[in-house]
């Protein structure tokens, strides 16, 4: 009775809550109940601790620059964990919150003590292919400004080539799916050009295109064309059949048809070919960058690996993940505001 009670409170408030749902409220609520475990809550302190002493272990008879700047990091780190683990004994919703991401910080912090042991602790791994995590800080604050020029100049040349493709990917799966004359004279091509890497196009593209810009641009319009292509055909042809006779009968016609009815319907596989468009973007632009193109991350790379500065690659690689994993949050973020049915189906 008492637990009907309680099940009953958490509906009504969730349903005079527009912001809170009843899975959020009936998380807080065992998050109050449920007894503070210190084994917990001094899971990623107790690692950053373990960190901070294999570093100041290993970085004692080393002359690195970078293991100042690495251990300040650490101990940094070290602060906000307890400060954080102390503030979870009196607030339960932030121990609900952190309770999600306390593994991951777990495992992360102990992975850096496990690459520091196999690089600087035990050179298991041969340098310089191998530097430990202090070289690789250490280059990202040397090399800071042009790490930074070679990120914008990367996100510039990424979002020019991923919307000339997805703007010419749509205008073209629409028309393919859409029209039967357009799918006569389309498809082949698609079936001719779609499938071939958009890498492989480099050496026609740097003797026939008058910058190595524009076409590492086009190189990346072309990968990202041919999926966001085929997916939006394809969602645009499997339109049901019945939103299209009751549309007609209420006087649609077909321009209403098509953008209100077909592209809204096909838009779970528009969002697909785009993912999909997004994912070969990234290594065509790594490529087309480390080829022909002066600037960015993906030249780099390839301009430290010249100089065997892997250290410096290693920090590319770095911004690399943060880069694009924040543009594929973006484009999440996207669709889940398009398609709020289908919010929490796939989380990134």
């Amino acid at each position: 009775m008492l637990q009907s009670t309680e099940t009953g409170r958490v509906e009504v408030a969730a349903r005079h809550s527009p912001q809170t749902s009843a899975p959020e409220l009936m998380g807080d609520r065992i998050a109050r109940q449920r007894p503070l475990s210190t084994r917990a809550v001094l899971a990623v302190p107790a690692a950053a601790v373990l960190t901070l002493a294999i570093h100041l272990i290993t970085a004692r008879n080393q002359l690195e620059a970078g293991n100042r700047s690495y251990s300040i990091s650490l101990a940094t780190f070290l602060l906000v964990a307890v400060v954080l683990a102390a503030a979870q004994c009196w607030r339960p919703r932030l121990r609900a919150q952190l309770g999600r991401f306390r593994p991951l910080f777990t495992v992360g912090v102990l992975l850096l003590a496990v690459w520091e042991l196999i690089t600087s602790g035990f050179h298991l791994l041969p340098l310089p292919y191998f530097p430990g995590p202090a070289s690789v800080l250490q280059s990202m604050i040397t090399d800071h400004a042009l790490l930074f020029d070679s990120t914008w100049h990367s996100l510039a040349l990424l979002l020019s080539g991923y919307a000339l493709g997805a703007v010419a990917g749509l205008v073209t799966g629409v028309c393919i799916g859409w029209s039967p004359h357009a799918r006569y004279w389309g498809m082949p091509l698609l079936k001719v050009v779609g499938p071939i890497p958009a890498t492989a196009w480099i050496p026609l593209a740097m003797v026939i295109s008058p910058s190595a810009l524009f076409s590492a641009a086009v190189l990346i319009a072309l990968a990202v064309w041919f999926p966001v292509t085929m997916l939006a055909a394809s969602g645009v042809s499997n339109t049901r059949s019945s939103y299209l006779d009751v549309a007609r009968t209420l006087g649609a016609g077909s321009r209403y048809l098509i953008f209100r009815v077909a592209i809204p319907a096909a838009l779970p596989s528009i969002f697909v070919g785009l993912f999909m468009g997004l994912g070969a973007s990234f290594l065509t632009l790594v490529v087309a960058e480390s080829v022909g193109v002066k600037s960015g991350l993906g030249w780099y790379v390839s301009w430290a690996q010249g100089w065997a500065e892997y250290a410096k690659v290693y920090a590319a690689l770095i911004i690399m993940a943060v880069f694009f994993s924040t543009i594929m949050t973006l484009l999440f973020k996207v669709r889940d505001h398009l398609l709020v049915w289908q919010k929490g189906m796939i989380r990134w």
